[in-house]
């Protein structure tokens, strides 16, 4: 049975891949991208997007023991975006748990 971390991190993996589904087939795509690329906030928002993305490779990067499957879970993250990483954190969950949950005492600030 998945744990309740994996059950939460897939709950909004599949309403963004629902919205983007929907959004494709219900929005202008060419508009959206023309508002986004020539409008401030839009711009603001794909560089707040493409930093969330090299975040999330930084953690993938660091976390990944091998370089091809680091690779094979960095690159196509700026394109698939955060449906991508999303299945990354769930399939990594239990070894990202493992590595960040405090060891004792002694780990204590």
């Amino acid at each position: 049975m998945p744990s309740l971390p994996r059950l939460l991190l897939l709950t909004p993996t599949l309403v963004l891949t629902a919205l983007i589904i929907w959004a494709v087939r219900a929005g202008d795509f060419g508009g959206a991208g023309d508002w986004l690329t020539g409008e401030p906030w839009g711009i603001v928002t794909l560089g707040d997007l493409y930093f969330g993305f090299a975040l999330s490779a930084l953690v993938i990067a660091a976390t990944e023991r091998r370089w091809l499957p680091a690779l094979f879970w960095i690159l196509p993250i700026f394109v698939l975006g955060n449906v991508w990483t999303g299945l990354w954190f769930i399939l990594r969950w239990p070894e990202l748990w493992r590595r960040l949950a405090p060891k004792g005492p002694a780990d204590a600030p």
